[in-house]
């Protein structure tokens, strides 16, 4: 399962009526054994929201509507009593539910004031940071925001230069939003990609690049009461390897459950048994973020 499906399944709400996973500018990786409950709403641009949210017909009909469809489904349930149909069915009362929900108008952009919007920037990532804020507030737990194109192959500088004038207004502005509403000390940002670049441009064609490097990268976290203000960990000149606190996967994914309050030693079990650890052994949560 993602971190986000985890976060769903230690932190979310049965009886809330919104996902309590979503991920907003792109596909996300799914819940894997955790089932549908936990897997991601999808939602492809920000200002659009969630499509089909309102029904076409009136209240009732609309219930007369559903009332069917779980009637005609109940003989195949009986008969044939498969994963995929649970799946089907769990996913359907969560739209529903959804849809019925006064907690959904969160996916409603047109409610914030101009200014506020502005701050953000007129871009998916902005737009997409601004709806982040408005689901958490709400109480979703677990937020993706997604800005592709970094894979800097060629045109590097260029496409950097774009790329962060679109993150930079997003991202401070999500963090200031936060502040202001007493919920920066509640809620982690996660600023991260899942790849290095290499501390060399290559020679690709008329407009170099950055290629794939495993060896060092950076990542930011924010808020969720971990100690800001610093830097862990130290590459050398040239940024080509870590010489000083370096952090493996593990341990940053166990840094990001503790900060959650989530007990990453946990281990779940799968349909057919097998035992899994939310974080593998040998994690160590980054100690100077909690000093």
């Amino acid at each position: 399962p993602s971190i986000g499906a985890i976060t769903s399944a230690e932190l979310g709400r049965d009886d809330f009526p919104l996902p309590n996973f979503v991920a907003v500018n792109g596909r996300s990786f799914g819940s894997g054994f955790l089932g549908p409950r936990h897997q991601p709403l999808l939602v492809q641009d920000p200002a659009r929201g969630v499509d089909n949210l309102k029904p076409l017909v009136n209240g009732g009909e609309f219930d007369d509507r559903v009332g069917l469809l779980e009637e005609m489904e109940q003989a195949f349930y009986r008969d044939y009593k498969a994963g995929a149909g649970t799946a089907h069915d769990t996913t359907y009362r969560r739209a529903v539910q959804m849809m019925k929900s006064k907690e959904a108008k969160a996916f409603d952009l047109s409610d914030e004031p101009a200014k506020v919007k502005e701050a953000y920037g007129d871009t998916k990532i902005g737009q997409g940071c601004l709806l982040a804020r408005r689901l958490v507030e709400t109480g979703v737990p677990f937020v993706e925001v997604v800005q592709g194109q970094w894979d800097t192959h060629q045109d590097n500088f260029n496409r950097v230069k774009k790329l962060s004038h679109e993150l930079d207004p997003a991202m401070s502005a999500l963090i200031r939003d936060l502040k202001d509403r007493g919920m920066l000390d509640d809620t982690l940002i996660v600023w991260m990609g899942e790849f290095g670049r290499t501390p060399k441009i290559n020679q690709r064609g008329p407009a170099p690049g950055r290629d794939h490097y495993p060896r060092a990268w950076s990542t930011v976290l924010a808020g969720g009461g971990i100690k800001g203000g610093q830097v862990v960990g130290k590459t050398d000149a040239e940024g080509a390897e870590v010489v000083e606190g370096k952090t493996s996967a593990l341990d940053f994914l166990a840094t990001i459950c503790k900060a959650l309050g989530i007990d990453y030693t946990k281990v779940n079990n799968t349909p057919i048994g097998r035992p899994i650890r939310i974080v593998d052994k040998g994690a160590t949560p980054i100690k100077e973020l909690f000093a």
